[in-house]
């Protein structure tokens, strides 16, 4: 069912929460019967039934438990549950592939001349798609109250849910279980979700790792994924002792939410676990996808798409939003509360592994903490602002538009382009709360400025993935920064991005 008059709902939010704030029990919030909204892209809002408030946690979606625990005890069979939950695959990636195929053009078109560091061709183009009869010029020349009020924010700048938000859980990429099951025999693969987005939208793999010890080398991993069966052989006689390893230790398995020894996963067979360069793949990005730990009910839960560990060594916030002040925190913190949706209860119960912060954690961020961002060849050494000799009119065009109208650098500076801060874009300026495919699109708050060097090599784009190419990405900030940008100044600015 669709979300057909946000007004509507926002209406009888505010008398729900007047007589919420009277002393009475919050009230469901019935779901127009009505078709899709007036001039939207055909499945923008889709909600399940009915949205709630509850006095104390907010606005709840259907389904939301009203708790911050997991329950501990499973009652249910394991093979009852692979049972039930397999039978509803096809039906959760289906509802998912409808909602990407109503936000996105998802052909394969990628840009002529312009690859990845290892030769993955480049999607191009604007993939979100638009409301009907309008244009983004015209959008952009609205302000962030008539769009809203007239329903036109694109259904693609929605955030993205997860292929299964009401369970959520770590999802990788096909290819990436397919070489991990050759390797080592280990399967990644969840009988109850797959991963959703095509495969020419997502990093090359594998990614190549380059590092600020030995740059002369390259691409240490010799076109290689690096896990515990080649680490050795691939950085014996690169990295010293401690180092060699911190490696082994992010590239061994260790239990999670999903993937367990106990009946309370998603693998056909009880699992080891999975690795920290599961997801950060060779120390970048598969674009493996999850949901944050930190945020209840679950319907408010945001996906968070994979970010690359490159550069982690010039950045001091570690985290979309827990501004964790050191890698090492952050490793310490994936381990203890990522890997289980910040449950310590359910932790214990699937066999946490507490890492030793004197030696493990230690050792952890000290390679990590050698991975440097893939060369760009038209920066200049110190500034790593572009070389006039080397860049095109366009690319310096596009250098002007990023540091001046663009308002880019305010947040994404020179050298590594992060300002080392957090932001809030304040997006709910553009549309109501909206159920979609369980996940509620309210604010989101800060998000840490991620850099952006080599962010070529980082599809898909912002925290949650939602946006799939670099010009996508100019439209979404046009429209939230309100710049009017002009058509050839938008150009600019993605061939500018496209070598840093």
């Amino acid at each position: 069912m669709r979300l057909s008059h946000p007004s509507l709902l926002l209406g009888l939010i505010f008398a729900a929460g007047a007589a919420c704030s009277a002393g009475m029990p919050g009230q469901a919030i019935a779901e127009p019967q009505a078709g899709p909204k007036p001039g939207a892209a055909a499945g923008a809002a889709s909600t399940d039934s009915a949205l709630t408030l509850d006095p104390r946690l907010g606005l709840l979606a259907p389904g939301d438990r009203k708790t911050s625990y997991a329950p501990v005890d499973i009652e249910e069979p394991f093979a009852q549950i692979m049972k039930r939950l397999s039978a509803e695959k096809s039906g959760v990636m289906r509802r998912q592939a409808d909602l990407l195929a109503e936000r996105y053009d998802l052909a394969n078109r990628s840009s002529k001349g312009v690859t990845m560091s290892r030769g993955k061709p480049i999607q191009t183009g604007i993939r979100v798609k638009l409301p009907a009869g309008v244009t983004w010029s015209a959008l952009a020349g609205m302000t962030p109250a008539e769009i809203k009020d007239k329903k036109l924010w694109p259904a693609g700048f929605f955030p993205l849910p997860h292929a299964k938000q009401g369970e959520g859980g770590m999802v990788f990429p096909k290819v990436h279980i397919t070489e991990i099951k050759k390797q080592e025999g280990r399967d990644l693969e969840r009988f109850d979700v797959e991963f959703d987005l095509p495969e020419h939208f997502i990093p090359e793999f594998p990614p190549p790792i380059f590092l600020t010890t030995r740059p002369e080398l390259g691409d240490v991993s010799r076109g290689q994924l690096v896990t515990t069966q080649n680490f050795f052989e691939l950085f014996d006689g690169i990295l010293n002792p401690k180092q060699l390893d911190g490696l082994r230790l992010l590239v061994s398995q260790f239990p999670q939410q999903q993937f367990n020894q106990t009946s309370d996963r998603r693998s056909a067979k009880p699992s080891l676990g999975v690795s920290c360069f599961e997801c950060h793949t060779n120390g970048h990005s598969n674009a493996a996808f999850h949901l944050v730990g930190d945020v209840r009910p679950q319907s408010h839960r945001r996906r968070i798409d994979t970010p690359s560990l490159r550069g982690v060594n010039q950045q001091r916030l570690f985290g979309s939003q827990r501004a964790l002040r050191s890698i090492e925190d952050f490793t310490e913190f994936e381990q203890r509360a990522a890997y289980f949706d910040g449950d310590p209860v359910i932790a214990q119960k699937k066999g946490v592994h507490f890492l030793d912060r004197g030696s493990e954690v230690h050792a952890m961020a000290e390679f990590q903490e050698l991975l440097d961002f893939p060369p760009a060849p038209k920066l200049r050494v110190l500034d790593r602002k572009l070389d006039p000799k080397l860049a095109t009119p366009e690319e310096m065009r596009g250098q002007e538009v990023f540091f001046g109208k663009g308002q880019c650098a305010n947040c994404h500076p020179a050298p590594i382009y992060s300002d080392n801060f957090m932001h809030d874009l304040r997006t709910e300026r553009f549309f109501p709360p909206t159920l979609i495919n369980g996940r509620l699109a309210i604010a989101d708050g800060a998000i840490k400025t991620f850099p952006l060097r080599g962010i070529k090599d980082s599809p898909p784009y912002l925290h949650d993935g939602r946006l799939l190419t670099l010009e996508d990405t100019v439209e979404f900030f046009n429209l939230v920064l309100e710049l009017k940008l002009s058509d050839q100044e938008k150009s600019d600015l993605v061939a500018f991005m496209r070598v840093l």
